[in-house]
């Protein structure tokens, strides 16, 4: 009995640590995949550029309307440029350049890890890099969500632009992983990150404590938006208003009511697009769209239609969840 008890013993930490490094392996992994050819009503390009981290990335660009700027779209991890199609489709129409690319290890770009924003960080730098190149003179925008918004922040080297909108951005890589494993084991399970973060070194080559996208976020001398999930557990509200609250003026912060970690443009289309758009406008275009206010306002209301078919079949959606007994 006191030999099966010793075995035990020795061997449970055995297990703890295999098991944390299993999870690094599985966490890291890249998330390949196949993404097929741009929508045909975007009229997309499809276009190629090398990046520092020592990939191919590949993506899709639409040219916009003379006098607009350019948005660089940047996905969140283990995501790709498909995800942002819809955010893709209500820019275009409203005159804006779009680029969408997939970061290293993801979607159609070479990569064999993901690395939450570190290697990202050169990718961010390259698109905005190529989005300068194919509108010279062009005022950029971006849109960053999750790890994108991390990658955008964590560069040194980023190309001047003029706004930037983070979504669901974490303020530092231990809150992500502390937040994640409370949601997928048990709470209280972060006091076991140490596990994961400790991999950091070996893994990517840098510590886990030089993730810290609010220690960048102060560098920005451009407008900045904040756009948080109430509910979500992964980057909690209170570490979004600390990322805001970092963040110098001019700024703004819209928390969504009920949202969690998801796509925000499907959880609320209209309102995203109005808030984007309206965030946007007054600083990334030199002047409206081609034949003056009405065909800017028809650009818009054309747009405004997408989102509102959105609502209405969230809306729809969600009516035959609670007729079919799933209220939730």
């Amino acid at each position: 009995m006191k030999r099966t008890f010793l075995i035990a013993a020795a061997l449970i930490p055995l297990i703890v640590v295999g098991g944390s490094w299993l999870a690094g392996t599985r966490l890291s992994a890249p998330a390949p995949a196949t993404v097929g050819n741009c929508p045909l009503d975007l009229a997309c390009e499809s276009i190629e550029f090398t990046s520092e981290s020592g990939s191919k990335l590949k993506g899709w660009f639409i040219n916009g309307e003379s006098g607009r700027g350019t948005i660089v779209l940047m996905h969140g991890l283990r995501s790709n440029r498909s995800a942002l199609v819809d955010r893709m489709r209500f820019l275009r129409k409203t005159g804006y350049s779009v680029l969408a690319f997939d970061f290293q290890g993801s979607g159609e770009s070479s990569g064999d890890k993901l690395t939450f924003g570190w290697l990202e960080r050169l990718d961010a730098e390259a698109a905005v890099r190529y989005a300068m190149a194919k509108r010279p003179g062009a005022k950029i925008g971006v849109i960053g969500i999750s790890m994108g918004g991390a990658a955008f922040l964590l560069s040194d080297k980023m190309p001047p632009v003029q706004a930037v909108v983070l979504e669901l951005v974490y303020p530092r890589m231990r809150d992500a992983v502390d937040n994640r494993m409370d949601q997928w084991l048990f709470s209280g399970a972060r006091h076991v990150s140490p596990l994961l973060t400790i991999q950091f070194p070996i893994r990517m080559g840098v510590s886990a404590d030089a993730i810290k996208p609010i220690d960048h976020v102060r560098n920005l001398k451009v407008p900045v938006f904040v756009i948080a999930g109430e509910t979500d557990p992964f980057t909690r509200l209170e570490e979004s208003k600390q990322l805001f609250e970092a963040a110098n003026q001019p700024k703004d912060l819209w928390i969504v009511d009920g949202a969690s970690h998801q796509d925000l443009w499907k959880f609320s289309p209209r309102d995203y697009q109005d808030r984007v758009l309206g965030f946007f406008e007054p600083i990334i275009n030199d002047r409206p769209a081609p034949g003056g206010d009405d065909e800017k306002n028809q650009s818009c209301n054309c747009a405004d239609d997408d989102a509102r078919r959105a609502d209405d079949e969230r809306r729809s959606s969600n009516k035959d969840k609670k007729d079919d007994g799933n209220d939730k």
